[in-house]
């Protein structure tokens, strides 16, 4: 046989170390097509179908040497890695630089940035129990305006009461209630020796019972005063509708006792039981609560000198005496009369009557 021919066949010998190098060419291509399919699965995910696993031919029986322990199995260099040469999920890889990359997609890190961990919500708190605020410019309370005065009276006269004389001065106003009585004549001759003016707080039933002696009264000169119809008291008391009947029913009887063009200007409460209503009362029908300031208490009979020294020490100018010419006895208050008189003239004092 040629040369040549002799040189081309191989032992069999060459022929086992060409397919042990053969086998292990197909070794590490089957472990670097494994590495790159672990990198892209890491980078596109992988169908969810299992690819059947590739038998590897066996060796043949002349060549019985097998790998060393260290490399896996053979596998085609045409197909996918069997499961035998892949490595386990969340294993690392046995082979290869890049086989360190995981194959499970779990454990897999994402190339994007990972994300923040998402805080635990914290819960609201319980709905509060308070009303809530109101602003503060409503929480001010608005300005309560103060208590409109009472309308004046239809006659304009006003309700307050009067103590002291119109003209104000060095005067005095003399002042004389519960008549007319058996005393009212010797007053009046009295006032008229001395010219004196004075005021007479008349009793309407009395008023109306000697209608001559307030027709006296109004021809000297004299003023005439409501001091109810029956002098009840504690006048303060009266329902407001008897209040109205003693004010307004006594006036209608003065005026009548005393004639046409009788004025009747104030009206005086039985023993100074003025209120609010019968003022107001009195206001409504023309009157002016009439008060004093000089109150010797003659209706009490307390004795001449003691009429005489309370009225001159309580007395001041422009002040409003009260002394009575009716109700009783009213001597002491005729023979006080007598000493007051001349001592007022002598003190310079001019005679008034009350405010209206």
């Amino acid at each position: 046989m040629p040369e040549h021919t002799t040189s081309q066949r191989s032992s069999p010998s060459t022929r086992h170390r060409h397919r042990l190098l053969a086998g292990c060419v197909a070794v590490a291509a089957s472990l670097a097509l494994a590495a790159c399919g672990t990198a892209n699965g890491a980078l596109r995910p992988e169908p969810s179908t299992t690819t059947a696993p590739v038998t590897l031919a066996p060796a043949p029986t002349s060549a019985p040497a097998a790998p060393s322990a260290s490399a896996p199995a053979a596998a085609s260099p045409s197909g996918p890695p069997s499961p035998s040469a892949a490595p386990s999920s969340g294993a690392p890889a046995s082979a290869g630089p890049g086989s360190a990359r995981p194959t499970s997609k779990s454990a897999t890190p994402r190339p994007t940035t990972p994300r923040a961990a998402t805080p635990t919500p914290k819960p609201p708190p319980p709905p509060s129990t308070a009303p809530p605020s109101a602003p503060a410019t409503t929480a001010q309370p608005a300005p309560t305006a103060p208590p409109a005065p009472p309308a004046p009276p239809a006659s304009g006269v006003s309700t307050a009461v009067v103590r002291s004389t119109a003209s104000g001065g060095r005067t005095v106003a003399l002042t004389f209630d519960d008549g007319p009585g058996p005393a009212t004549g010797e007053v009046l001759d009295l006032l008229a020796r001395y010219g004196v003016k004075a005021t007479f707080c008349q009793i309407g039933r009395q008023a109306a019972a000697d209608p001559a002696v307030v027709k006296r009264i109004r021809a000297a000169g004299h003023r005439l005063c409501d001091h109810s119809v029956t002098h009840p008291q504690p006048f303060a008391s009266l329902p407001h509708d008897k209040a109205v009947y003693e004010v307004s029913a006594a006036r209608d009887m003065i005026v009548q006792a005393g004639g046409p063009g009788t004025e009747v200007p104030w009206f005086r409460a039985p023993g100074g039981g003025f209120t609010a209503d019968n003022q107001r009362i009195a206001a409504d029908h023309g009157l002016r609560p009439l008060g004093w300031s000089v109150d010797p208490r003659d209706w009490s009979r307390p004795g001449v000198a003691s009429i005489v020294s309370t009225v001159q020490s309580q007395l001041r100018p422009g002040g409003v005496i009260l002394l009575h010419d009716g109700g009783g006895d009213r001597s002491q208050t005729v023979a006080a009369l007598k000493q007051l008189l001349p001592w007022l003239v002598a003190q310079g004092y001019r005679f008034d009557f009350p405010a209206r």
